[in-house]
C-alpha cells in the first residue's frame, strides 16, 4: 500500500490571484474566503485575488493568504476521499498541516496565523534583521560560520531546506558578514531574501512572547494524523506538544530536510504538496530525487483527481 504525506508551504509561495479559481468553483472555497474576511477584519480576499503584489508580500497578509488557500486545498483533497498518513508544513505551513489534522479548526487556525504574522511583522520593524539563502555549502560549515560571528549581534541557521541550501537569519551586519565568509569558503550563491525580519532567529523573541499568550489561550486538540514538527523533525499528536512546537518555532530553525527524511524512514513513500506554488516539490527533488511528489495548487489540478 502506498502511504502518502501531505506537505503545506510557507511564506514565499504566494502569488496574486491564487485561490480565485477555488473561490469561484468550490463551496468550501467560497465559504472559507468569505469567513476569512470576517476573521481578518479586512478584505484579505481582494488582496489575494487582485494584489498589488507589494501588498500581498507584507508578512501580515502573506501568511494568512497562504494559510487560507492551503487549507481549502487540503479540505478538498479530504472531500475527494484522500487521507494522509502524516502531515508537515514548512514554517507557517505547520498551521495548515495542523488544521487538516483536526488539531485546529479553520477559525482558530486563521486567528493564530493572524496573531503570528502581526507579531512577526512588528518584531521585524523593531529590529534590524534580515535573512539570506546560502547555496553550495554543507550544513555544518554554515553552522560554524554563524557561530564564529563575534559580538552581541546574532546570525543563525534558520531553514535547513535541503542538502546544500540553508537560509540564515539575524542582524543585518551579522548576516552580511556571514554571507561574505560563505562566499570565501566556496558557496555557489548567497542571496538576501525579500522578507520583513529575521524569522526563526533570536530576534523573534518579542513575537514569541506575544504569540505564546495567544496559543496557550486557544483551543488546540490532539491531531488525528501524525504531524512532523519543524523544531525537531519528529511526529507529534498531543495538543501539549503541538502548542510547545508552535511557540518554539518562531526562534528555532526549520529542519525541513530532516523532516522529509524522517517521514520517508517511517515507511511513507509518496508526497502531496497542498498549497500555492511548488516550492516543496522542488525541495523534495533536492532532498531525494526518487521521492514522488505531486503539487495541488489549482482547481484544475484538484478536478483531475480520480480516487
Amino acid at each position: 500500500m502506498m502511504k502518502t504525506a501531505w506537505l503545506f508551504p510557507g511564506q514565499a509561495s504566494q502569488k496574486v490571484g491564487m485561490g480565485k479559481d477555488l473561490f469561484e468553483n468550490t463551496k468550501i472555497g467560497s465559504e472559507y474566503f468569505d469567513l476569512a474576511n470576517e476573521i481578518m477584519n479586512c478584505d484579505i480576499k481582494n488582496i489575494i485575488f487582485n494584489g498589488p503584489d507589494e501588498e500581498l508580500k507584507k508578512t501580515q497578509f502573506t501568511q494568512p493568504a497562504i494559510y487560507i488557500v492551503s487549507v481549502i486545498i487540503g479540505e478538498i483533497l479530504l472531500e475527494k476521499g484522500l487521507v494522509p498518513h502524516a502531515v508537515a508544513g514548512h514554517s507557517l505551513g505547520e498551521y495548515s498541516a495542523l488544521t487538516i489534522a483536526k488539531s485546529l479548526n479553520f477559525n482558530t487556525g486563521l486567528e493564530l496565523v493572524k496573531a503570528r504574522s502581526q507579531s512577526m511583522a512588528n518584531a521585524g520593524k523593531k529590529g534590524d534583521g534580515s535573512m539570506a539563502a546560502i547555496v553550495g555549502l554543507e550544513d555544518k560549515i554554515i553552522f560554524k560560520i554563524c557561530n564564529d560571528f563575534e559580538g552581541y549581534k546574532k546570525v543563525v541557521p534558520a531553514n535547513y531546506n535541503s542538502p546544500g541550501q540553508v537560509v540564515i537569519s539575524g542582524h543585518n551586519e551579522a548576516v552580511e558578514w556571514a554571507m561574505d565568509i560563505a562566499k570565501r569558503k566556496g558557496a555557489r550563491m548567497c542571496v538576501k531574501l525579500n522578507v520583513s525580519g529575521a524569522f526563526h532567529s533570536p530576534l523573534m523573541q518579542p513575537a514569541r512572547e506575544k504569540l505564546s499568550e495567544v496559543i496557550n489561550a486557544s483551543s488546540i486538540s490532539d491531531a488525528i494524523y501524525p504531524v512532523y514538527t519543524n523544531i525537531n523533525a519528529t511526529p507529534v499528536i498531543r495538543s501539549a506538544d503541538i502548542k510547545s512546537s508552535l511557540i518554539q518555532q518562531l526562534e528555532k530553525p526549520v529542519l525541513w530536510s530532516k523532516t522529509i527524511e524522517a517521514i520517508e524512514k517511517s515507511g511513507i513513500n509518496n508526497f502531496y504538496e497542498a498549497g500555492p506554488g511548488n516550492v516543496l516539490k522542488g525541495l523534495n527533488k533536492r532532498i531525494n530525487r526518487k521521492l514522488p511528489t505531486i503539487s495541488y495548487g489549482t482547481f484544475k489540478e484538484l478536478e483531475n483527481i480520480n480516487v
